[in-house]
């Protein structure tokens, strides 16, 4: 293959999405190193975690990975006024972004061939692009098949009922995933007037229309979802399904966004007894109230179990998500008064951030109380962890129901109404997690899991066969 080969990747402007976009180009350069990875780098719509130490180190590890910063994109003020979702403003500076899009692809097309653009499922807008200028699209879902067998499904429901899915309070059957109840599809697709729930729409009707969608999962964790998905049970029968490549796990491996030196966490757990601690972490963007926080710490406490737990601050507003920056927490604020000199013994509270594949791969790690984002899961499987399943926001309601019910690999944190977790809950989650023959089953299977997870990566594996057919469909005369 000639050395002026390109694929241009577009992520979503979330540190997660980039991180699994940057790694889906490293993937990509395995199987050709002499390919020129081009990466689009959108506005944030809003400030969480800081991105440019992570693009500088990759940029001078990785010379074949070139990232192009677009113009920067100012919202009116009426989009950041507060009544608009992270969600909604991540989808306005995409469909902004369109004109600066099509220019970058015109001017790396002067010195490259593009083979293939990829952009992430929110950026579903820029498809229309790439099919003007004869570039097959192709669509990375940083979730799981589970949610896009949901997702997909998403014209179907929408077409069936005039009520938003909130009003709905039924379960809905969607091929390849367990019944999920209305109320637990992502927050933007409860209310069909809603700006997000209109974009989602959108692009749940533009990914069929790509030369295809690659998933970050493997075969043998979600063999039903998949299998519903290629045989085209998720859309209507008049219209095709693309090919679904399956190529993960792909995870940060070394995960050290931030910080220099070994944490005190690690160092921490090379004390703690094998397979004793549960760790609980909730994402870059999951935040929770003071209220919630001291819960928490009431039910580890009670729980009698040695724990790693990761604390941010509260929100300063409604907000569920970190979208600005947030200062370190004052753990003796926040935390019940005594908790920390009680537990200390067994338990650590590290502020803001902690090096999550590290931990999760330490032997002294046992359980993962996590949110159900995708990469945290993966990251969990890979490592053999099982989990407690505590959604926040996004898909990662529908990630749980999977988790649970599906793959089996997870107990379910059972929330009150209002979305709030009682100290007695938590406290019987991770006592069953770490002590009981149902944790002991789930452990079980996350480690078989991980061996699968292994297999499928091996150069015969599935996910490394389906990366072959993705490049392969790109130019079927390349060698």
């Amino acid at each position: 293959m000639e050395a002026n080969h390109a694929v241009v990747l577009y992520p979503s402007p979330p540190i997660g999405h980039l991180v699994s976009m940057v790694e889906l180009g490293k993937l990509i350069l395995t199987r050709h190193p002499s390919l020129s990875i081009h990466i689009l780098l959108a506005t944030p719509p809003y400030r969480a975690d800081d991105t440019a130490s992570y693009i500088a180190s990759v940029s001078a590890t990785t010379s074949s990975i070139i990232f192009h910063h677009l113009p920067t994109i100012s919202l009116p003020p009426s989009s950041t006024s507060g009544t608009h979702n992270h969600e909604t403003l991540t989808f306005e500076v995409l469909r902004l972004n369109n004109p600066y899009v099509h220019q970058a692809l015109l001017s790396i097309s002067i010195s490259f061939t593009i083979q293939a653009f990829i952009m992430d499922f929110f950026c579903s807008l820029a498809h229309s692009i790439a099919s003007d200028l004869n570039i097959p699209g192709y669509f990375f879902l940083t979730s799981g098949a589970g949610f896009l067998a949901s997702f997909l499904y998403l014209p179907t429901i929408h077409k069936n009922t005039n009520k938003s899915l909130k009003d709905l309070d039924t379960l809905l059957c969607i091929p390849g995933v367990p019944p999920i109840h209305s109320l637990d599809m992502p927050k933007p697709f409860l209310e069909r007037n809603d700006k997000a729930y209109e974009y989602f729409l959108e692009s749940a009707t533009q990914m069929p229309k790509s030369a295809g969608i690659i998933v970050n999962t493997f075969e043998s964790l979600e063999s039903r979802a998949i299998t519903a998905i290629s045989d085209g049970l998720c859309l209507p029968d008049e219209i095709p399904t693309p090919p679904i490549y399956s190529i993960g796990p792909l995870i940060f491996t070394h995960n050290q966004i931030g910080g220099g030196g070994v944490p005190e966490c690690l160092t921490w757990l090379d004390s703690q007894p094998s397979g004793s601690v549960v760790f609980l972490c909730f994402g870059s963007l999951g935040l929770f109230t003071k209220e919630q926080l001291e819960e928490i710490a009431i039910g580890l406490e009670k729980s009698g179990q040695r724990f790693l737990w990761v604390v941010r601050n509260p929100p300063s507003s409604n907000q569920s998500v970190a979208i600005a920056v947030q200062p370190d927490p004052d753990l003796d604020s926040l935390l019940p008064d005594g908790f920390l000199g009680r537990t200390k013994d067994r338990g650590l509270v590290v502020k803001s951030w902690a090096p999550q594949v590290a931990v999760l791969n330490h032997d002294s790690v046992g359980g993962f109380v996590s949110h159900c984002g995708w990469n945290s899961v993966l990251e969990a499987v890979c490592a053999g962890v099982p989990m407690v399943a505590w959604p926040l926001y996004a898909e990662q309601r529908i990630n749980r129901v999977v988790l649970v019910e599906e793959i089996k690999i997870a107990l379910a944190m059972n929330e009150s109404k209002n979305g709030f977790v009682c100290a007695n809950e938590v406290e019987n989650r991770v006592r069953e997690l770490m002590d009981s023959e149902e944790g002991d089953s789930i452990r079980k299977r996350t480690e078989a899991l991980k061996r699968e997870a292994t297999a499928a990566l091996n150069e015969d594996g599935t996910s490394r066969v389906a990366l072959t057919k993705l490049v392969q469909s790109w130019n079927q005369g390349w060698a």
